[in-house]
This record gives structure tokens, sequence and C-alpha cells, in this order.
């Protein structure tokens, strides 16, 4: 027997509106389409706030690393800095990825974690915020994920593994609809590696895009085989701002005497710096640093709008961001720029996410953080 209905939400990260608009991507399939705000930061801040309705505000997640040397998980690596001598050893892209999952294993971490280009001897002054693995099962702890709801409704729902390719997880989904699930929420991830390479490169896009879109094909007709509908719709998470410039953010604070760990603590994302002022020699010369860098600190007024303003200051004391296309080289996440970036003002041009489908959209969605809320109401339905 076939089931009533389907519903399908496939995540394509970094599925920008611009990208959708600029190539024409499923106008046929999926003619209701909107605009829609991307939740500040990264996919460290989105991936946590699509899975669970809540914002960085809430669930504590912004950038991957934070400074919090009290509640370092790698305090005790200080004890065996001599092993990660010469520097730039471990500095090495491969050497850095066998060390991440070495650290991993180590701390029995399940979620994503990768040292990206953080300083080894800064560890021990950094928290992680994403230990657990946000897509399963008390994923997120105290707050209700996508998995925790879809349980507690007693939906029979398939949601993607994270660590499974995109091919993989189309074939998966596929096999879910053979068992009869009818919710499934599918994760992709290979758009954004392909966009932050090859941003500027329209035909190398769009390549990619069919491919994608073959893809969402195939799996649409497989429901259609299952159902006497199939609601289908495609939720993304930001776009992708091509790089205008780099600037060096890093050793201009390390030249102005102030001493990391004693005097301040950063986290150097891709385009923003995150600083904690450790006194108050810090607090006024940092400011003072930054009024020759393109971009700008945050106000109180945006951080509550962004949905990132904390109390405890567990993001910074002050954050600092980039105008759109500039990105800090050398930074934590990287020693090179990239062709591409996300993580600017939401109100760019390249930032707003892309929801699409074969359904009319509710007018109430319009901010990323809306897609959880959309998703458990349209599971509800079934």
């Amino acid at each position: 027997m076939k089931h009533k209905t389907i519903e399908i939400f496939l995540f394509s990260d970094a599925l920008g509106w611009k990208i959708v608009n600029d190539h024409c991507f499923l106008t046929d399939l999926l003619p209701y389409r909107k605009k829609i705000s991307m939740q500040f930061g990264y996919s460290s801040s989105a991936i946590p706030t699509i899975l669970s309705g809540k914002t960085p505000a809430e669930h504590g997640h912004l950038g991957l690393f934070r400074f919090a040397p009290a509640q370092s998980p790698f305090k005790n690596l200080s004890r065996l800095w001599w092993l990660f001598k010469p520097a730039a050893f471990w500095n090495r892209g491969r050497v850095r990825h066998h060390l991440s999952k070495l650290l991993k294993k180590v701390y029995g971490f399940t979620g994503y974690f990768q040292l990206y280009r953080m300083p080894l001897w800064k560890l021990k002054f950094m928290d992680y915020c994403e230990k657990r693995d946000l897509f399963i099962a008390n994923g997120m702890e105290d707050i209700a994920n996508l998995h925790d709801t879809l349980s507690a409704k007693k939906v029979k729902f398939h949601i993607s593994d994270w660590h499974l390719s995109d091919s993989e997880n189309f074939k998966a989904a596929e096999d879910a609809v053979e068992k009869k699930c009818n919710f499934l929420f599918v994760y992709t991830a290979s758009l954004d590696g392909v966009l932050h390479d090859k941003v500027k490169d329209a035909a190398a896009v769009q390549i990619k895009l069919d491919e994608i879109k073959m893809q969402i094909e195939s799996l649409f007709q497989k429901a259609e085989k299952y159902a006497e509908k199939v609601h289908f719709t495609v939720i993304s998470d930001h776009g992708m701002t091509p790089l205008a410039g780099t600037v060096d953010i890093m050793s201009k604070v390390a030249q102005s005497g102030l001493v990391f760990g004693r005097d301040y603590g950063a986290c150097y994302d891709s385009t923003m710096a995150r600083f904690y002022y450790l006194n108050d020699n810090a607090q006024k010369l940092i400011p003072e640093i930054m009024q020759e860098f393109p971009g700008h600190f945050l106000s109180k007024d945006e951080e509550l709008k962004y949905r990132i303003y904390r109390s405890d200051r567990a993001f910074g004391d002050a954050i600092f961001l980039l105008d759109a296309g500039i990105q800090i080289v050398p930074s934590d996440m990287g020693e090179k720029p990239l062709n591409g970036m996300h993580g600017f003002l939401p109100e760019d041009a390249h930032s707003f996410a892309a929801l699409l489908s074969n359904e009319e959209l509710p007018e109430n969605v319009e901010h990323v953080a809306d897609y959880f809320n959309f998703m458990i109401e349209r599971a509800e339905n079934l």
C-alpha cells in the first residue's frame, strides 16, 4: 500500500539564493521558492539551528572554537608540547587531518571535529563546540533535535549520516523510501566544497548543480512509486561570497605586545575575529589596532538582531566582522584564502539561503531558524 504523502527535506549546504537564480536551478520541479535569511556565522552555527530551531544564543554554537581555558578539553596536551615540534611538520594538511582523527578518538568526540590551522599551543586555551553528533538521538544534550522530536511523534523517518558522501546519502534515502519511511531529511555537503574553490567558475558550478539535479530527480521519482503525493523541499543555510581580498589581523595583534592567554584571547575565524579581553589594556589597544581593517565591531543591537547575543560573552567580548569578500589570512581556519567564503553580513547579496519546493511555502518561514518548525509541522500532517 502506498503512503498518502512522503515528505522529503533535502539540505544542500551553500546553495545560496543568488546561485539558485543565476543558474535557474530546478525551476520546473520546484517552482515555489523563497529567499531566506542566513543564520549569522558558519555551518557550525547554521546546522544546529536547522536541526533544533534554536539560535546560537540558545544552543551555544557559533565558531567551532571558543576561548575558554577553564573548559578546555585539551589542557593536558600542554604536557606533551615537546611532541608537537617542529611546528612546520604539524602544520601540514595531511598531518593535521590524521591528528584531528586521533584527537577525536582520544576525546570521544562524535560530532564534526577538525583542527584546521588552530595553533597547537593555543589548544589548551580552547573549548570546542561540536563534541557530539548533532544528527542523532540526544545529539544536542538538553535541546531536542530533529531526531528526538520525530521519534517522540512516532514518525517513521530517515535522517542522513553526515559522515557519508552525497551519493551514499542519496542511495540511503532511496533505500529508506523502500523501507516505508515517509519523512526524510537528506544531507548533502559537496556543493559547499565546490563553491569554496570554484565560486567564480560558472561552468564548474553548473556542472555540480546538474549533478545534484539528477540525484534529486532520481530520488523524487523513486518516492513517487511509494506515495500518492511527494512533497519535496530543498533547504540551504547560506550562499558563498567571492574572495575580494585578505588581511593579516593575527600578526598585527601579536605585534602589539599583548600576550595571548594573559592579556587577551582570540578566535580568528575566516571572516571574523572574536576577542576576549582579560584586562583593561587589551580592551583599549585591540579596538585601536582594528581601526585599520575593513570591517566593524558588532554592536549589541546587531548581536541581538543576528541571534548571537549572550550575556556570558561565550562567543567573545567583542566580535569584529570583515566587509564582504575579505578574509583573514592566516587564520585559525587556514593559511591561504579560499576563492569563496561565507560568514559575512546576512544582508550581503551572496549570503542569503534558498528554500525551494514543489508545494506552496508558508509565509512565516523567513529565516534558517524557521526550517525546524516547518519540518515538524509537515511531519505532523503525515
